[in-house]
């Protein structure tokens, strides 16, 4: 595996490949991280990976400056792998030279709801930074994971509205044996938050499972989820059911029509967000 740290170097690397398949990441690599890969791996040559935390994406009181940085470990962890060609792991003066004053913004009906509405800004901050590597490594596939189900959206919206030629695929959220979403985020939880953790995919199932037996009434749905979360202890910003389409919420008569839908979840256990969604 090659390990480059500028762009000019990484596309030395690429020059002539026209089917490259890319995973952007921001590091600090788990199983589903490398999961993405397997999968690029099927769908292009070479791959290539990135890893750069990206400071656009966080607010002023966010855990920018503690997220997890474990280059060397990440290195290691894709070598055993060997599912990736290239590593490119720019620091924050390659990326941004000069103050990135060009910024992607999303439509507020997709950027401002949910993550967004709790984020602002957050959505910005991805969409330009993608774009960017996405100029920088050129990729015919791109991987993202369902996890980030709205940050999924948003990317393949803006590749189709930009046309730009990349096709973005999608891979299922990847668990731990008791539910629990993969996430760099994790190794922040205390031995009883991470016991607890589970408990937030638990409440996306009773959702999916109102929604099955017949009920429609979203207000009640949710809000008996979002209770039951906060009664044990979780600060729950959204538990938002809505179309898979477009995010936005369904009427009665879409949900008894058997609309494709969604729920998504972001909360607080202790100092730690976790987020996580179950399509229905």
């Amino acid at each position: 595996m090659k390990v480059v740290h500028t762009i000019e170097e990484l596309r030395d690397q690429l020059r002539g490949q026209l089917r490259a398949a890319f995973v952007p990441t921001m590091g600090n690599l788990h199983d589903a991280h490398l999961s993405l890969m397997r999968m690029a791996r099927q769908h292009g040559d070479p791959v290539v990976a990135s890893i750069f935390v990206n400071r656009l994406q966080f607010g002023p009181n966010e855990d920018f400056d503690r997220y997890p940085r474990t280059l060397q470990e990440d290195i290691e962890k894709l070598e055993r792998a060997r599912d990736v060609y290239v590593l490119f792991a720019p620091n924050e003066s390659e990326m941004y030279p000069e103050p990135q004053s060009y910024r992607i913004q999303p439509p507020a009906d997709l950027g401002g709801i949910l993550e967004g509405e709790f984020r602002p800004g957050f959505f910005d901050g991805v969409s330009t930074v993608v774009l960017k590597l996405f100029s920088c490594v050129q990729p015919s596939v791109a991987v993202f994971g369902k996890k980030d189900y709205q940050q999924l959206m948003v990317v393949r919206n803006m590749c189709r509205q930009f046309q730009l030629p990349v096709r973005i695929l999608a891979h299922e959220t990847v668990r731990d044996a008791d539910g629990l979403a993969l996430s760099s985020r994790n190794r922040y939880l205390s031995p009883a938050e991470r016991a607890e953790a589970p408990q937030l995919y638990a409440a996306l199932q009773s959702v999916q499972a109102k929604i099955k037996s017949g009920l429609t009434d979203l207000a009640e749905i949710e809000g008996t989820a979002a209770q039951e979360l906060a009664r044990r202890g979780w600060q729950v910003d959204y538990i938002a059911l809505r179309r898979q389409l477009d995010l936005h919420m369904p009427s009665d008569g879409q949900i008894k029509q058997g609309e494709p839908l969604v729920v998504l979840a972001a909360a607080k256990l202790g100092k730690t967000r976790l987020i996580d969604n179950l399509e229905i």
